[in-house]
């Protein structure tokens, strides 16, 4: 019976995992076509509204698909049908109940919340995500209930009906009101309507899911019938289940949601200082919040790439370890600091080099005066280093938990929040700096992070990093690389703008040569230095046919 959940859980695993990929990079690349649509203080809205969705929903619903998943998977195995059934049914009014209490709230008391927050502006986009809190609520539920039973496939759909209405209709609610002439605030609350919409859709097909798996389980449960009425018998107290549920959920929950609580907190204390020590208006105040959006946008997309490398890592490391392996755990450690170097080294610099140019074609806007545009290219080019330590923060994160040290997070991470909400204080109210400020408080936070988690794994994990080969080679594969893509945006820019000229459309050709250009050197010089091996692309999805495209041996 081993042998047979095994392949279960590893296709789950491949399941979430694509699905996860597909979440991520559609999540970020649909804000960019959003924020064409909204100005900059729609955007500032946009974001102030979805960082109190997204530490309500971290903490309300974060560890109940864990939690619920763990007890019915422990029920089910025994056979007892009674209990699984109990589970689901204590859970689901219990967040029906959770979801809807927030919701309320947050609908009563938007103006309120928005006023917390220092953009009472941003209240109708509250309200427009109120139920979409009751909603995944539910479908945390359902969630949990069908990976109880190994099925990872309803988590998936959902996931992707909620992401692809996310942009579908978000996109097109933003583009009407726009052409309607309503008010920025109310342009920002019509772009969130996708979310909620795609929660409510998911409901019906998660309910439809879960009668299948009914159905199925019923037709294996054999003779079943007199064991699920002994066990009835003995059956928990529906208090006593609701404790045991919340007991396992909690804890998860709170860690789940230790970004989005300093995001928050961060947001607010940004808003703070741009209106108290700067005298900003709500809307100048929310404006600024939308130009730090955009680069943000922009920095998250180079640690999508590391995500497939950071759930591969974790049960390869884990398994050497448990096989008492060090020099296998040490070797997959290796590669994948070394892949993460070469993954996200280029990207991070390719960001700062090109920080210009890609606003240019991704958000242009020609209303933008020219400290807007100095502003947003600093802030790009700080972030674009900063998207570089995100990504090792997420390695070292994974290679803790791999080697059973999960619980260091929480206490590294905090550290690093501390530092970034502080600078965010200090920097922000500086007239030289104002909201350029708060990104560099984000650099010197994840700079922070991983210099611990670093440090503790150097302590902990008796396999060295090679600094040459993990570090230094790819660092000056990636050093050429961006000097080939500038000086062939420049040389293009020189020599083109005559002809094509230097709009947008323009300035995308350049880019986009640029890009093509300096990619292709940085795989050229990578496979010519020996930096990257076939070894190391072991664990990565693909990575033998990545390794006999690139001829690596």
């Amino acid at each position: 019976m081993h042998e047979q959940k095994k392949p279960n859980f590893l296709k789950g695993a491949a399941i979430l995992a694509a699905t996860g990929i597909f979440v991520r990079i559609v999540g970020a690349i649909y804000k960019i076509p959003l924020f064409n649509v909204l100005d900059d203080e729609g955007v500032g809205y946009f974001q102030i509204t979805y960082t109190i969705y997204a530490m309500v929903l971290a903490i309300s619903t974060a560890g109940v698909p864990v939690a619920l998943s763990r007890l019915v998977s422990t029920a089910a195995s025994k056979g007892d049908t009674a209990l699984v059934k109990r589970y689901f049914s204590v859970a689901m009014p219990a967040f029906f109940i959770i979801g809807f209490t927030v919701m309320t709230v947050m609908l009563i008391f938007a103006n309120d919340i928005a006023f917390l927050m220092g953009s009472s502006l941003a209240a109708p986009g509250i309200r427009v995500l109120a139920p979409a809190v009751f909603f995944v609520c539910i479908i945390a539920v359902f969630r949990g209930y069908a990976q109880g039973f190994e099925n990872m496939v309803p988590t998936a759909v959902s996931q992707m009906i909620e992401v692809v209405s996310k942009a579908a209709i978000g996109i097109g609610v933003a583009f009407f009101l726009a052409r309607m002439g309503y008010q920025a605030e109310y342009i920002s609350a019509g772009s969130i309507t996708g979310v909620t919409v795609g929660l409510g859709l998911s409901i019906p097909v998660m309910l439809w899911f879960k009668r299948k798996i009914d159905k199925k389980a019923q037709g294996t449960r054999g003779d079943g019938s007199a064991q699920g009425d002994g066990s009835a018998l003995a059956l928990p107290s529906r208090m006593r289940v609701f404790l045991r549920f919340m007991k396992v959920s909690i804890p998860i929950s709170l860690t789940a949601s230790l970004m989005s609580v300093m995001v928050l907190i961060d947001t607010r204390v940004v808003l703070g200082r741009l209106q108290s020590a700067l005298m900003l208006t709500e809307s100048q105040a929310a404006e600024q919040i939308g130009i730090l959006s955009k680069g943000l946008t922009i920095y998250n997309l180079p640690s999508t790439l590391i995500v497939p490398l950071s759930i591969s890592i974790i049960p390869a490391i884990a398994t050497a370890i448990a096989q008492k392996n060090k020099s296998e755990a040490g070797r997959v450690t290796k590669s994948s600091v070394k892949l993460t170097n070469l993954f996200a080294m280029p990207a991070s610099a390719g960001i700062m080099v090109l920080a210009g140019p890609i606003l240019k074609a991704l958000f242009d806007d020609p209303s933008q005066s020219v400290q807007t545009v100095t502003t947003m290219t600093t802030i790009l080019v700080i972030l674009g280093a900063a998207s570089y330590f995100v990504s090792l923060q997420l390695l070292s994160v994974a290679v803790l938990q791999a080697n059973g040290y999960e619980r260091i997070s929480l206490y590294t991470f905090p550290i690093g929040a501390v530092v970034k909400i502080s600078l965010s204080y200090i920097l922000v109210a500086n007239p030289n700096l104002g909201i350029i400020g708060s990104s560099i408080g984000t650099l010197a936070c994840f700079i922070i992070i991983v210099s611990l988690n670093f440090t503790i794994i150097t302590v902990k994990v008796k396999e060295r990093f090679s600094l040459i080969n993990g570090f230094l080679k790819p660092l000056l594969c990636t050093l050429i690389m961006a000097a080939v893509a500038f000086s062939v945006y420049k040389g293009l820019f020189m020599l083109c703008s005559g002809f094509l000229g230097t709009g947008r459309m323009a300035v995308i050709i350049y880019l986009g040569v640029a890009i093509l250009t300096g990619v292709l050197s940085y795989l050229v010089l990578i496979v010519l230095t020996r930096t990257i091996k076939k070894e190391d692309l072991a664990y990565v999805p693909k990575g033998e046919k990545l390794s006999e495209f690139l001829g690596l041996r």
